[in-house]
């Protein structure tokens, strides 16, 4: 029992003495790993390391962020200003690595564990603003798993930032993020209390963010899971009007609480995706406010006509692109993904006013056809489709007050009273379109 005891102590000698310098290497390969994983990720962005001092049981690198393109590069460029001219922006990651299969040497520090791994980490941002980096605040902790997972979590306290007379201020900040790069898996999740910009001409409010997800790679270029999010309120005064101590009135426009549900999932190639949407106290101009629900889902959608069709929309934007160019590929790839047949629900869209509601409900069914031979008229008569909308009286009235056109909607039978709603009713299957019980027709000699 004795000699059992004295090797399970020696045991963990040598895993508290010894591993930290053998792991120490594994760590900073998987920190590595993780960084050009992520720039492979996102193309505007370019990761190198600075160097990498390895103790045996902690180490020290650097690395550098380059933002090549994107909105993020603008903004960070205009921060910079003219010293920064003809540079990419840079964020700086400085590290500490306290590595060892148990990481003894992060109990000195904040947020130090003891969870077995290949290394705890605490890293600082810095924004090279010129010749100069500038501290950016809040800190990541990290810690890299035995399998090279990495699982991250960046903590920011209350504060405020001014410049160019604009002013950001911001409360608790807590965002965790694990990466897996044998998988391409990212689960994330985090929130922040609050966020504020006040300017000369705008002042915008930000309260309660959270949010959510699990993301895997689809292997048609972009990924798939469930996200979560949330809003309390946004709250804009457009033309703010202070007190002699520099207070706000009330806020002139006022929304949410805001949430989003979504989930998407891919199965031999196909594509299935559902979102709620749920916005409250959307500002109606002269109308007051409404809450707004959506409800839809798309289904065995082509994945590869999916991920071609980003890629496309991502290159339209691109400076330089050859839009004709584009558009035609872009129309080539709406067609295969027509061609590959799907379905397309929206289960629910309600708006609901001070003068009633408006709701909706639609459902589109395209079967599988040959895409060689594929037209738009071949692709409609395949096409199964139903729509159904109530709009409340008191809502028609004000819109025929305010355009007389809407009359003649009603008297061409579009809408139709049913009680204290209008309706319409629609139907089109096999090229057949009947709107409240009577039959329209549909010209598809025009289409190609």
């Amino acid at each position: 029992m004795k000699k059992s005891f004295v090797a399970l102590l020696i045991g963990l000698a040598l895993i508290i003495l010894i591993s930290p310098g053998i792991v120490g290497r594994l760590a900073e390969k998987s920190m590595d790993e993780n960084l050009d994983w992520a720039a492979t990720e996102a193309e505007e962005v370019v990761v190198s390391s600075q160097g990498f001092d390895r103790g045996w049981f902690s180490s020290e690198g650097q690395h550098r962020i380059e933002i090549r393109d994107g909105e993020l590069r603008e903004l960070l460029l205009a921060y910079a200003g003219t010293d920064a001219a003809g540079k990419l922006p840079a964020l700086i990651i400085d590290t500490r690595i306290d590595h060892g299969l148990i990481p003894v040497t992060s109990m000195a520090r904040d947020k130090g564990s003891l969870v077995p791994g290949l290394g705890s980490a605490v890293s600082t941002l810095g924004f090279e603003a010129g010749e100069e980096v500038v501290p950016l605040p809040g800190t990541i902790y990290s810690t890299v798993g035995l399998t090279g997972e990495l699982r991250s979590n960046y903590v920011l306290g209350p504060g405020s930032f001014t410049h160019e007379g604009a002013t950001a201020r911001w409360g608790d900040v807590d965002v965790s993020v694990t990466t897996s790069p044998s998988s391409g898996a990212v689960t994330f999740g985090g929130a922040v209390a609050s966020f504020a910009v006040d300017s000369m001409t705008d002042d915008v409010r930000i309260e309660e963010i959270s949010f959510s997800g699990e993301q895997v790679p689809s292997g048609f270029g972009f990924r798939v899971g469930p996200v979560e999010g949330s809003i309390g309120s946004i709250s804009i005064d457009a033309a703010p009007s202070r007190t002699s101590v520099g207070a706000l009135d009330e806020p002139r426009t006022i929304l949410g609480p805001i949430t989003v549900d979504a989930d998407s999932s891919v199965d031999g190639g196909r594509v299935s995706a559902r979102t709620r949407l749920g916005i409250e106290n959307t500002p109606f101009q002269d109308m007051g406010n409404a809450d707004i629900t959506l409800d839809m889902r798309i289904v065995d959608a082509d994945g590869r006509a999916i991920g071609n069709i980003k890629r496309g929309l991502e290159n339209l934007r691109a400076p330089g692109s050859p839009d004709a160019m584009m558009s035609s590929e872009l129309e080539a790839d709406a067609k295969d993904l027509v061609a590959a047949g799907f379905e397309l629900h929206i289960d629910e869209a309600r708006i609901s006013l001070p003068q009633g509601l408006v709701e909706t409900e639609l459902h589109v069914s395209v079967d599988e056809s040959d895409p060689a031979g594929f037209s738009w008229p071949e692709a409609l008569l395949a096409m199964d489709a139903s729509a159904n909308i109530s709009i409340a009286e008191d809502l028609v009235r004000l819109a025929m007050a305010a355009d007389p056109d809407v009359g003649g909607i009603i008297g061409m039978g579009f809408l139709q009273k049913d009680g204290d709603v209008y309706v319409l009713r629609a139907e089109f299957k096999r090229g057949l379109l009947t709107v409240n019980g009577a039959p329209m027709p549909i010209p598809l000699t025009g289409l190609q």
